[in-house]
């Protein structure tokens, strides 16, 4: 009912299972640098033990923030804010590449809040156009919950694990119609301010 009602996907575990949790994700995270970073694990777990969490963070963070890890000098953070940004690069292109090779429209490559990975996610799914993407619902983008013969069932979203949530999903999908014309988005405003006056009775 929780997860209903809030849209959230709630877990509830016990302590045990939480620790556990923590601890592979505390693993995951530190694999993630060792091998993306060419670093040892004492370093790589180091910057996971200071609340770095991904490559994007380690890339474009203030420098000092590297700086103000013990053992860490100016020439040391810009390497790894090199390194890092390197291998986004790479990571970018190479999706990019993969979703041209399958046919995705520059429509769909510059619409905003769109990563490339998304994108390459997207055209897998065969979504390779605005129009494509314009047609989906929210919980086809994020994932969801039905009921089904009084069970609740999983919806897989495309963009699921880019942790999109649904609010987001219905955004880009409404400025995706907006865009398209679809859409008046004096419609939106007005149906935004009904919504409101409606709230306030």
């Amino acid at each position: 009912l929780a997860s209903q009602l809030t849209g959230l996907d709630i877990d509830i575990m016990t302590e045990e299972e939480e620790s556990k949790r923590r601890q592979a994700e505390f693993e995951s995270r530190t694999r993630l640098f060792m091998d993306t970073l060419d670093l040892d694990e004492f370093f790589a777990q180091l910057l996971v033990a200071e609340g770095f969490t991904n490559l994007e963070e380690v890339a474009y963070v203030d420098l000092d923030e590297l700086t103000s890890i013990e053992g860490v000098d100016d020439s040391t953070a810009a390497e790894l804010q090199a390194r890092a940004r390197d291998y986004i690069e790479a990571q970018n292109k190479a999706a990019l590449d993969n979703a041209r090779a399958l046919g995705v429209e520059d429509s769909l490559i510059t619409f905003p809040g769109l990563t490339p990975q998304m994108v390459e996610a997207l055209a897998k799914d065969d979504v390779k156009t605005l129009e494509d993407f314009a047609t989906l619902a929210d919980w086809e983008v994020a994932g969801g919950w039905t009921t089904v013969d009084g069970e609740r069932v999983k919806d897989d979203g495309i963009l699921e694990k880019f942790e999109v949530s649904l609010e987001e999903a219905q955004n880009m999908v409404m400025t995706a119609r907006v865009a398209l014309g679809w859409v008046d988005p004096d419609d939106l405003v007005a149906d935004e301010a009904e919504e409101t006056e409606e709230e306030e009775e």
